[in-house]
């Protein structure tokens, strides 16, 4: 049985990695064009009619789930953008009435000059989200939290002999100096 769901489980996975991979080259389109029946005729010939349904539907949801991220990234970029531009335009070490609030300027001229740096930073990052999302196109990686998790901890999730531990390589690194 272990057999047979592990064989089912990678052969559905495999049509829905191609499912989303088209989904996602199709860009951003209404639903009426975004060619879910197509896409659902041909996984049915390789599965069956409600696992192709499932698999489209699933695809959908992750490419618009992306969309919204993406937008929200956006409005996230443009509100640090526009928090940063507006303590800039005050003298640091002061603060001035804007309206009904007070903005405060950056403490001294060294943390001004690194938050020109990361307002630089933030607007490239802004210019290629913008263009990102025109382009229709959106980055989704398959897979769920514990997958991302692992990614972020390699050396915790290595199910492999561990060369070092954490304290050996501090030891080791500190040796260094």
């Amino acid at each position: 049985d272990e057999e047979a769901l592990r064989a089912v489980g990678s052969h559905l996975g495999a049509l829905a990695g191609a499912d989303l991979a088209a989904r996602v080259r199709i860009g951003n389109v209404p639903a009426a064009h975004n060619r879910r029946a197509e896409r659902k005729k041909a996984l049915t010939a390789q599965s069956s009619s409600r696992w192709a349904g499932s698999i489209t539907r699933t695809s959908e949801d992750q490419y618009q789930l992306a969309r919204r991220a993406l937008n929200a990234r956006i409005g996230c970029l443009r509100r640090a953008i526009a928090t940063i531009i507006s303590r800039l335009a005050v003298t640091p070490g002061t603060r001035e009435q804007r309206g009904r609030r007070w903005v405060r300027g950056y403490a001294d001229d060294s943390e001004r000059r690194a938050k020109q740096q990361r307002l630089q930073i933030l607007q490239g990052q802004l210019r290629r989200a913008v263009r990102e999302r025109n382009s229709g196109r959106v980055r989704v990686t398959r897979g769920g939290r514990r997958l991302l998790n692992a990614r972020h901890h390699l050396y915790d999730a290595a199910t492999a002999e561990k060369p070092l531990t954490a304290a050996d390589w501090q030891a080791q690194l500190e040796g260094w100096d």
